[in-house]
C-alpha cells in the first residue's frame, strides 16, 4: 500500500518510478500486478481528441469609461456575456457570425474552438462590444484587440471531456450523412469510432477509485484539475465483468489555465456541415496505490467493447448492429452483418500517447505532483432525456 503524499515526495526528490499505461500493458503478463505495483508510484494516460463541450472563461478588464457588455464577439464569435460587466463565456462550437462576404468564403468553417486556440498561440484577437448604458457603466460599445497576455484570466472550462467509451458511427441508409463523428458514407460504407479503448484514462480506472474532484491533470500542456463531475455523466451505463462500460460511461468536468497550455496540445477544428470543435490534449496520471489499480489498468483492447450505432435513423435512441472490440476497431476493418467495413478513430491514438509521455517527463522532472481527490464522483447518475411529450389541450369542446 502507498498513499499519493509518499509518491509526492518521491517526485520531489525524482526517486518516483512512472510507466505510461502502454508500458503497464506491456509488462502485465510477464511481471504481474504485484510486482508491478510494488516497483511503479504513476501510471501516465492521456487522450487527444475532438471535446466539443468544451470553453473558455474570459476577464477582459474594464474600460474607461467602464462597460458592461450586453453583447460581443471575438474574431466574430459571439461569447456569452450574461455574468458580470466585463466577463465572457466561449464556447467551442459557437459558430462564427458569417454574412457571406466575396473572399470571406473561410471564415464560415470558424468557430469558438479556433478563437480558443489562436489566444493560446499568442495571435491577436478583435474584439467587439456592445454595453448596457448604466450609471455605473456609461459605455456604449468598445473594439479593440485582446491577447491572452493583455486580459486578466483566461481558462478553459470545458462542461464534458474525457468519456468512459462512446460509439462506433455508420450509416445504413442511402446519402452520405454529416455527423460529430464526420462524414459516414452510405450503406455501410465507412465507420468511425472516438475513443482510444485500452489506453483511454477513464477505461483504466473505470470504477474511478483514484480519479475525483480535484484530482490534478494534464490539460493542453498546461496543469488542470478535475471540477465536477461531467454533463452526460453516466457511471450506470451497463458494463462487462471487467467493470469497463459497453456504451458512454461516466465523464468528467475539467478546468485549467489556458495562458499555460500549448498550441501543440489545444487546436481549434471543424466538421464539413456539422461545425466546429475542440481538439484537446488530456493527460491523467494514476496512482499506483495498491495492485487492484495495476490489475484494472491491464485491461486490454480485446476486452472492450463498444456499440455499432446506425446514424441514418434520425431518433435519440437509434438501432445498432451489436457490439465490436477495440481490437477489431484498430485493426482497420469490422464485419457487419457479412460486410467488410473500413474503420478508422476521430481520435489520435498517436498523439494520444504523446500525451502520456509528456505527462510521464512532467511527473520524471519533478514539475508535476499528484493531488488527491476531495470527493468522488457520484456512481448513480441517471441519464434524462428530454422526450416531447403530447401536452393537453387547454382548449376543450
Amino acid at each position: 500500500m502507498k498513499t499519493i503524499d509518499e509518491i509526492n515526495d518521491k517526485i520531489s526528490r525524482n526517486q518516483a518510478v512512472v510507466w505510461t499505461i502502454d508500458e503497464v500493458k506491456t509488462k502485465i503478463d510477464e511481471l504481474g500486478c504485484d510486482k508491478i505495483a510494488e516497483l511503479v508510484d504513476v501510471i501516465t494516460t492521456g487522450s487527444f481528441e475532438p471535446m466539443e463541450s468544451s470553453g473558455a472563461i474570459l476577464n477582459l478588464g474594464h474600460t474607461d469609461p467602464p462597460i458592461k457588455i450586453r453583447s460581443c464577439t471575438l474574431d466574430g464569435v459571439p461569447a456569452y456575456a450574461g455574468f458580470g460587466a466585463v466577463d465572457l463565456y466561449l464556447g467551442a462550437t459557437q459558430l462564427v457570425d458569417y454574412a457571406g462576404e466575396i473572399g470571406d468564403e473561410d471564415r464560415k468553417e470558424r468557430g469558438g474552438a479556433h478563437v480558443i486556440a489562436d489566444l493560446i498561440a499568442g495571435k491577436s484577437v478583435n474584439l467587439r462590444a456592445i454595453g448596457q448604458a448604466t450609471d455605473c457603466y456609461p459605455r456604449a460599445s468598445f473594439d479593440t484587440t485582446i491577447t491572452k497576455d493583455s486580459i486578466n484570466q483566461f481558462y478553459l472550462y470545458n462542461p464534458r471531456n474525457l468519456y468512459q467509451n462512446f460509439i462506433v458511427g455508420v450509416n445504413g441508409g442511402d446519402r452520405q450523412l454529416y455527423t460529430y463523428l464526420g462524414p459516414l458514407q452510405p450503406r455501410l460504407g465507412n465507420a468511425v469510432y472516438s475513443n482510444t479503448g485500452a489506453i483511454s484514462p477513464l477505461l483504466n480506472d473505470p470504477d474511478l477509485d483514484v480519479i475525483g474532484i480535484g484530482t490534478r491533470i494534464w490539460l493542453g500542456g498546461g496543469i488542470g484539475y478535475v471540477a465536477w463531475e461531467g454533463t452526460q455523466h453516466f457511471p450506470l451505463q451497463k458494463r462487462a465483468e471487467n467493470r469497463t462500460p459497453i456504451g458512454p460511461g461516466a465523464t468528467l468536468a475539467l478546468i485549467g489555465d489556458a495562458k499555460q497550455m500549448n498550441p501543440k496540445w489545444v487546436r481549434g477544428c471543424y466538421f464539413k456541415n456539422y461545425g466546429p470543435s475542440l481538439m484537446l490534449g488530456v493527460g491523467v496520471p494514476i496512482p499506483v496505490l495498491n495492485a487492484g489499480i495495476v490489475t484494472k489498468c491491464g485491461v486490454q483492447d480485446r476486452h472492450i467493447v463498444a456499440p455499432i450505432v446506425d446514424f441514418s435513423i434520425p431518433r435519440r435512441v437509434r438501432p445498432t448492429f451489436g457490439l465490436v472490440s477495440y481490437e477489431q476497431l484498430k485493426s482497420g476493418k469490422i464485419k457487419i452483418e457479412g460486410k467488410t467495413v473500413r474503420v478508422a478513430p476521430l481520435a489520435s491514438i498517436y498523439r494520444s500517447r504523446q500525451v502520456a509521455i509528456e505527462l510521464k517527463a512532467a511527473i520524471d522532472r519533478g514539475e508535476f505532483l499528484l493531488a488527491e481527490a476531495v470527493a468522488k464522483l457520484p456512481t448513480d447518475r441517471a441519464f434524462i432525456p428530454q422526450d416531447r411529450r403530447q401536452m393537453p389541450s387547454l382548449l376543450e369542446d
